[in-house]
């Protein structure tokens, strides 16, 4: 195979360093990546004041026409990085309020699936999983849209429109006249409702600079996203046999609307997009200020967005080790949550005989497993720090940040799954089924702690992206899978189904341990990692050559200053 040379006239534009004959597609998709990153990071220095001369603008009217780049200035109160930690925490508030109103969104039929096909007369056990599916299908593709876009043209305004219209079809599911309306509500109910999942990381990592903060607040985030679908099953099913299954969708409404009240309030956070606001209000005070926001030094055009900012999540899955393999195991765990809300009606209903709206309180044990990692998460940061700290070698690698949270959180996960499965039969009280959602919860939340955030800490600028690529993973496969767990645990049975997936997260367990073990080869030899890397290296270096330069400013001042006083 021909190596690729530097570029040509014969370049094909849209795929930079692509030399037609003599370079593999594959090879240009890389090579889009080191540019998207060089760009991102260009973006970043800029922003920070680290241009190291002024840019000419590209409506200049002759050479001496030039345009000033702004930047943030220390301690600018504007940046959000300054905001004062009560701003932080409220904007964390509100997020969270966001993620329950779209988690419980995705299974709030579960336990009113029987009493919405009874009305409609729908006997087909595949399509009696369809609510749930659908839901999940707008996961699919919501996040690859959502998470760039937010990158592109910033949170607030996306997080409103998203949450707006997801308050609108939820109503839509409460008034639907038969199933195929339904189901289509459904699903654009889930597109919509995508959007926290993918932006609200972008959003901690806008705000939070330092990583401890912002692993605190990723992890009070992700607990939250899990109350959303143990909630759905206590609402659906208390609601089911009283006053309806519509009400299900009601009582969603009326949350959705109190959320939006304070989500109208949540401030822009993207500091490209606060830079560019700044720089259009200077020149509205002042027209002939030649200033300009680095965003509008970057690519707005259709073809730049769909080749580079929408393509980002799937390049990342693709071509990144590190991304491919947490999606793989973060699909695999979080289809099994999802496939609990077809599995606990079979368990706890149809073995056990409870009605549906106690058969939901099945849910809450993995609410407590939850919770129960928050201070497990708090205890291990600590002790690295205190490591850190005490100058251990090992506390100096990425990986030993977050990872060893998940090497416990898998092993909790699959036991879980054997104890569910092995303890619910005849003469065995629902109690101690029920009980093993406590280890179910902290194995989940801590394989997701652990891998969303060392995703988060591994791409910086690309959070969102990222975590979007995850996201839209899990969620195709959660498609998939609950379509066949019905059938899976009535040929299996309940121990048999349960053993299955238990062997299968036995196996991905091991993700993470690997990560340990090969994670900084593996990162040393992905090409994004390295271009990010490199570009960081970049702006440090910016960083160290503009103290320079201010120390050197200070110097002269105080010459000259002193200069004048002797001639007085």
């Amino acid at each position: 195979m021909a190596t690729p040379s530097e570029p040509t006239e014969d370049a094909v534009d849209s795929l930079p360093y692509l030399q037609r004959n003599r370079s593999s597609l594959s090879e240009a998709v890389r090579r889009i990546g080191e540019d998207d990153a060089r760009e991102r990071y260009e973006a970043c220095a800029e922003e920070q004041g680290l241009e190291e001369k002024k840019i000419a603008g590209p409506s200049s009217s002759s050479d001496e026409d030039e345009q000033t780049i702004i930047s943030w200035e220390d301690s600018d109160p504007e940046n959000p990085y300054n905001w004062s930690h009560t701003k932080k925490f409220l904007i964390l508030c509100l997020t969270m309020m966001q993620v329950i109103n779209s988690t419980m969104g995705s299974a709030l039929p579960s336990n009113a699936i029987p009493f919405i096909t009874a009305e409609w007369g729908i006997t087909n056990e595949q399509q009696q999983v369809l609510p749930i599916s659908v839901f999940l299908i707008g996961y699919v593709f919501g996040p690859v849209v959502w998470a760039p876009l937010s990158e592109h043209f910033g949170r607030r305004m996306l997080t409103i429109i998203t949450f707006v219209m997801f308050t609108i079809w939820t109503m839509a599911c409460a008034l639907a006249p038969n199933w195929p309306a339904f189901l289509f509500f459904r699903l654009f109910t889930g597109v919509f409702a995508s959007s926290p999942i993918a932006i609200v990381a972008g959003i901690l990592a806008d705000i939070y600079g330092d990583t401890e903060t912002r692993g605190r607040a990723m992890t009070a985030f992700m607990v939250t996203t899990t109350f959303g679908p143990l909630f759905a099953p206590i609402v659906s099913g208390f609601c089911s046999t009283t006053i309806g299954w519509r009400w299900s969708f009601w009582v969603a409404l009326i949350y959705a609307g109190l959320t939006l009240v304070p989500i109208l309030l949540l401030p822009e956070t993207y500091a490209p997009i606060l830079l560019l606001r700044r720089a259009r209000k200077i020149r509205k005070l002042d027209p002939s200020a030649a200033v300009i926001a680095p965003r509008e030094m970057e690519s707005t055009d259709f073809k730049h967005i769909a080749t580079v900012v929408l393509t980002r999540p799937v390049r990342m899955i693709i071509f990144e080790p590190i991304v491919s393999c947490t999606c793989a195991y973060l699909a695999l765990v979080y289809t099994i949550f999802y496939m609990s809300f077809q599995a606990f009606p079979i368990i706890f209903q149809k073995l056990y005989g409870l009605s549906p709206g106690v058969a939901g309180l099945a849910y809450l044990p993995i609410g407590g497993g939850a919770l129960l990692v928050v201070p497990i998460f708090l205890g291990w940061e600590q002790g690295h720090l205190r490591a850190q700290r005490n100058g251990h070698t090992w506390a100096k690698r990425e990986e030993f940040r977050r990872l060893p949270l998940a090497c416990v959180g898998g092993p909790l996960f699959f036991v879980s799954l054997f104890w569910l499965g092995w303890s619910s039969r005849e003469g065995v009280s629902f109690v101690a089924p029920m009980l093993a959602g406590i280890p179910f919860g902290m194995g989940f939340m801590l394989i997701f702690i652990a891998l969303l955030n060392y995703l988060t800490d591994a791409y910086e600028i690309f959070a969102a992206s990222a975590n979007a690529a995850a996201s839209t993973s899990r969620s195709l496969l959660a498609v998939v899978l609950p379509l066949a767990t019905t059938r899976m645990f009535n040929k299996l049975g309940i121990a048999g189904a349960c053993s299955l997936l238990g062997g299968f997260s036995a196996i991905m367990c091991i993700i993470p341990f690997i990560f340990i073990w090969k994670g900084e080869q593996i990162r040393e030899g992905s090409r994004f990692c390295n271009a990010l890397r490199e570009r960081k290296a970049e702006m440090q270096r910016k960083v160290d050559e503009q103290k320079q330069r201010e120390e050197a400013r200070r110097v002269r001042l105080r010459n000259n200053s002193g200069g004048r006083k002797e001639e007085v």
